[in-house]
């Protein structure tokens, strides 16, 4: 595999947490995604997620109401509210897929010892939905909830691959992508073809620090029991270990992963 060089300005590192975090907001911004991603959320899921009482959610989950961010339907499930603009995009089933997803991922993140990370695409971008860190000290960390370019990441790469060369246009040179700065240069589009045209024959897709300096990954796309892309599992390493691992047999663990997931998400369809 080449390591394609990528230019700083490109590059966007994830932001670390603050040292001086505040425990109730950071529980707040937790249930915003929440609502964001899975597109509705009931109490006790919520005091489980957050690892609170009951009463402790209650009281975030209603200031959340109080200013617009959330509603409560007809069956007292909280739901993204006006506050939060455009829905989650019909990701209503990405709870199931979380949950699906999760003792495979612990498997696979304990046979390799490293970080393994459930994503989806939502446009040009990728949703991080749960990850599971490996144990090594010098290791990538949690993930979930952050919203990253789909280009740029190993899953997102992954799941753009088995799009339409029509809609790789659309989405990446419209007068959209231009409104949401989502535009692949002129001097840089044949090559990002030829890069998903590698990784159809491959069957995977790489990330050498395309994201963060420091870190590479490798994603390979999930899919349901009709063939359609539904999500990505990506492995993510310190760029310095990559290749061990990678010549350990990663690519190998990651198909198998992502096929027994894929039994299990033709076993619960929810289209």
């Amino acid at each position: 595999m080449q390591n394609k060089p990528t230019s700083q300005s490109t590059r966007k590192p994830v932001q670390k947490r603050p040292t001086y975090s505040i425990e109730a907001v950071d529980n707040a911004l937790q249930l915003l995604q929440l609502l964001r991603d899975g597109g509705a959320l009931r109490l006790k899921d919520a005091a489980s997620e957050l690892g609170v009482a009951p009463s402790t959610a209650h009281r975030l989950l209603a200031m959340l109401v109080y200013r617009g961010f959330a509603v409560q339907d007809e069956n007292r499930r909280y739901v993204p509210g006006p506050a939060m603009g455009v829905g989650p995009a019909g990701l209503s089933w990405t709870r199931l897929l979380r949950e699906l997803a999760q003792p495979h991922m612990e498997l696979l993140s304990s046979r390799l010892d490293e970080t393994v990370n459930l994503m989806v695409r939502v446009g040009t971008k990728v949703r991080f939905l749960a990850t599971v860190e490996g144990t090594n000290v010098l290791r990538i960390g949690d993930r979930q909830g952050t919203v990253m370019p789909a280009d740029k990441t190993s899953g997102g790469k992954a799941m753009l691959a088995e799009l339409e060369p029509a809609m790789i246009e659309q989405l990446f040179r419209s007068q959209n992508a231009e409104i949401g700065g989502d535009t692949i240069p002129d001097s840089e589009y044949p090559a990002f073809h030829r890069e998903l045209d590698s990784i159809r024959t491959n069957g995977f897709a790489a990330n050498f620090e395309g994201t963060e300096e420091g870190v590479s990954a490798l994603g390979m796309a999930l899919h349901n029991r009709h063939g359609h892309v539904v999500g990505a599992l990506s492995v993510a390493t310190p760029a310095t270990r990559f290749r061990k691992v990678f010549d350990a047999g990663l690519v190998a663990a990651l198909r198998e992963t992502c096929r027994q997931l894929e039994i299990d998400i033709a076993a619960n369809p929810t289209d």
